[in-house]
């Protein structure tokens, strides 16, 4: 199974977890849904939980920080050598960082910024916690992409930050592109929403894979969620969006299932 001790490369998806109102509740639906053993951490963490797949820590749940009302939501991190010089790099091609870099205890330092179309991502630069430590495999989350009504904008943005490339392969209809790092693997992807129906916000979306893709909306449903887009064929693999029992809006894949 594809597993890391190591701290990402920066620019890399590295970390994703979950704010919600309940943890508890989310603690249950997960575990059930993914298959986590969900642990408890410190008490100087703020009731943050740390979800680990097969030993290796996989996601994060937590409690929504700050007093003002937000949604609940899946983040994506990116790996950062220094969260502070990203974050002025994030300023300085028109962004916003919302949440300045700070230290989480001895595990990493981290901040949460917007791109300029306004999709919400943060940056963790790796301390005592390297970041997901298993990836494609059943369970943990295998992609990322942006949902995002300002396409080249956003290609734009994140190149400068990131030093990301791009490779289309979407088309006129559906562009869609994949982003890569120094190396040239195709490490998450990039959709232009334009004139979706409901008119969808920016965000970044997080893809677990799972073993069996119409089993596990089924199941996302039993335990409470709302199946958003039911099972559908691609070359990736057969896939499905949840938004789960508090609303936070997830993607479930099988890729071993794959159209030509």
């Amino acid at each position: 199974m594809p597993t890391t001790d190591k701290a990402w490369p920066q620019g890399t998806p590295c970390w994703v977890d979950c704010s919600v109102d309940d943890p508890a509740a989310a603690r249950d639906f997960y575990s059930q849904l993914l298959g986590w053993e969900i642990l408890d951490s410190p008490p100087e963490a703020g009731g943050y939980l740390m979800a680990m797949l097969d030993g290796k820590p996989a996601a994060g749940i937590g409690p929504k920080m700050g007093a003002a009302p937000m949604p609940s939501v899946w983040t994506t991190y990116f790996a950062a050598d220094s969260a502070d010089s990203v974050a002025g790099a994030v300023t300085a091609a028109g962004g916003t960082v919302y949440m300045p870099p700070f230290d989480v205890m001895n595990v990493g330092r981290m901040f949460i910024a917007g791109d300029p179309a306004g999709a919400m991502f943060g940056v963790w630069e790796a301390k005592a916690h390297t970041g997901a430590g298993i990836f494609n495999e059943p369970g943990a989350y295998c992609w990322n992409d942006l949902q995002t009504n300002g396409y080249k904008p956003s290609q734009e943005f994140y190149s400068t930050v990131f030093g990301w490339t791009f490779d289309e392969i979407g088309n006129e209809q559906m562009p869609y592109s994949t982003f890569a790092g120094a190396d040239g693997r195709p490490m998450g992807g990039m959709a232009d929403s334009t004139g979706q129906p409901g008119g969808a916000p920016n965000y970044w979306l997080t893809w677990f894979q799972v073993a069996g893709t119409d089993a596990a909306l089924d199941k996302a449903a039993s335990l409470g969620a709302t199946v958003l887009m039911g099972a559908a064929d691609s070359p990736f693999g057969r896939m499905g969006i949840v938004s789960g029992p508090q609303g936070e809006v997830f993607g479930l894949i099988d890729t071993t299932v794959t159209i030509g």
